[in-house]
């Protein structure tokens, strides 16, 4: 085919990127709600404007392209407007975990070299401690939310950058330029800052909506923390449809009865504690069709049961900082309506199949490459590629060449591959706990039991916990003539990490090793859900 004038120009090629679904629902649906926040709402013809004025006003304080700025806060409008004002300069967003100890927020401010943070007012002394850790100190920006506490030294409050005049819709040249900057948890040493680009928000975003069936104007509640992965794009996916951003500042089965009566929420999304709590609360209320998804350790089949009961319709998804957050749906057959409730949820605690807009899912020996047979019992690593994979780890070139070698991406989750291409985990190769959507290692733990004079030994594997879906469990062994209790050994270790990774059980006894003295974790295991 002779192709001659067929060429990209202006009139048929512009960079992908989530920001220009701001602008065309701004333009269609001006008067709808974009945000809630108990008796505070604003619409999108108001928002677009406001993250506009934000940007506008970044760029007069200098900041522009290739830039970052941090914010710290729970799921408030400030943090919508955040989430669209910010990369409308061309600046990137680092979104901080608010369960961050002051030293790691310190290192993630620093690594990321942020020029700004905008923080809530409730975490103001924890990022004023996090300073202590720095070398350098970005300017700080303090929100005040109507409906958190106020007040406290910064060098701005939140509503002076914004500017009188709102900047214009600014899209990027390239869709490959950075977007924001999320941190992983720290598994193997320190966090890495995992990059995504306008054209990966924008897959993810679009492939949220496809997957989960997502209507026009659906009424999303903000349960899944806005910082995780940046919110697993669902900024960006309200906004191409046109949705209602419920905002909660904390998860409670209380906030969400009066948000599902309030609001009438259609659509959330949580790890498997939050489905407890809507359980709770759609119980309480007689019963309420909505819709969720969830993701990290595969709820138990009695719980996914007692949550379609209550008229909770699950979706189960699987992803990784790495991949903007779910990129694997559990993609449900009208088929397997008529299956009994055990078979059809054990069915939706599956991985599942690729996004609509990702590539491949595949399991695969890690060191051959190959892919494993699809006879649901043979385990390789889950490999994946496409376009809902990270540009890379930020200033870490040796890393992003061992996570992407062999032209896929290791996720490091041990797996098998179902006749009907379905993928189920059987285990972490990383040894990570996934504890109310939040990831954990366990050689943070067994660092912080070490530093115990007492112990000798220490190894920390997951327990299955029906809220929680995992928590820590620790296997130790003291040293001769030394005494400790459990009660002492759990307040030692949560003194020294986050609350969420606190040791639910300790349990001492000798560990079982090789010949060479590695500790056999595998049998740990076993013996961890035995108990």
């Amino acid at each position: 085919m002779d192709e001659t004038g067929l060429h990209r120009q202006a009139a048929n090629h512009w960079p992908i990127s989530p920001l220009s679904f701001l602008q065309r629902t701004a333009q269609v649906y001006p008067e709808y709600r974009a945000v809630v926040h108990g008796p505070h709402s604003m619409t999108w013809g108001e928002l677009d404007v406001s993250a506009r004025r934000l940007a506008a006003g970044l760029m007069a304080r200098g900041i522009g392209k290739g830039d970052v700025v941090a914010i710290l806060s729970p799921n408030t409008p400030a943090f919508v407007q955040a989430a669209f004002g910010v990369p409308l300069t061309g600046a990137v967003l680092l979104t901080l975990n608010t369960r961050l100890d002051p030293g790691t927020l310190g290192y993630c401010l620093e690594h990321g070299e942020a020029k700004m943070v905008l923080v809530d007012a409730e975490l103001l002394p924890r990022l004023h401690d996090a300073l202590g850790h720095m070398h350098y100190r970005p300017s700080v920006v303090r929100i005040d939310d109507p409906l958190g506490p106020s007040g406290g030294d910064a060098d701005a409050l939140f509503p002076d950058l914004f500017a009188a005049d709102p900047a214009p819709h600014l899209l990027p040249d390239d869709e490959w330029q950075s977007f924001s900057l999320s941190y992983t948890s720290g598994t193997t040493g320190r966090p890495k800052g995992v990059v995504y680009s306008h054209r990966g928000v924008a897959m993810t975003a679009i492939s949220n909506a496809l997957d989960w069936a997502l209507p026009h104007h659906p009424r999303y509640l903000w349960t899944l923390p806005m910082f995780h992965c940046m919110g697993w794009c669902f900024p960006y996916t309200i906004a191409m449809t046109a949705g209602a951003n419920v905002c909660l500042r904390a998860v409670s089965a209380d906030a969400m009865e009066a948000a599902f009566r309030d609001h009438d929420v259609s659509h959330f999304c949580g790890a498997p504690i939050v489905m407890q709590m809507a359980i709770e609360a759609a119980e309480r209320l007689g019963g309420k069709s909505v819709k969720m998804m969830t993701a990290a350790a595969p709820p138990p089949a009695p719980v996914i049961q007692r949550a379609e009961a209550a008229g909770i319709h699950v979706t189960h998804v699987y992803g990784l900082t790495e991949t903007y957050g779910p990129c694997v749906v559990s993609a449900w057959k009208q088929v397997w309506d008529g299956e009994d409730d055990d078979s059809r949820a054990k069915r939706k605690a599956r991985q599942g199949v690729a996004y609509a807009l990702q590539d491949r899912i595949s399991v695969r020996d890690p060191d051959t490459m190959e892919e494993t047979p699809r006879d649901g019992e043979t385990i390789g690593e889950i490999m994946i590629s496409g376009n809902i994979v990270m540009k890379g780890y930020l200033k870490d070139p040796a890393a992003t060449e061992t996570a992407f070698r062999g032209g896929m991406f290791h996720t490091g989750d041990l797996a098998v591959r179902h006749t009907d291409g379905y993928v189920e985990i059987k285990d972490r190769a990383k040894d990570i706990i996934i504890s109310g959507g939040e990831n954990i290692s366990s050689i943070e733990l067994e660092d912080a039991l070490y530093a115990h004079p007492a112990v000798a030994s220490a190894a920390v594997v997951a327990i299955p916990d029906e809220k929680w879906g995992e928590r820590p469990c620790a296997f130790v062994e003291l040293s001769a003539d030394a005494e400790a209790d459990e009660d002492e050994l759990k307040a030692f270790v949560a003194g020294r990490v986050a609350g969420y990774k606190k040791l639910a059980r300790i349990i001492f006894e000798p560990l079982p090793k090789t010949s060479t003295g590695k500790v056999q974790k595998f049998a740990l295991r076993e013996r961890a859900r035995s108990l």
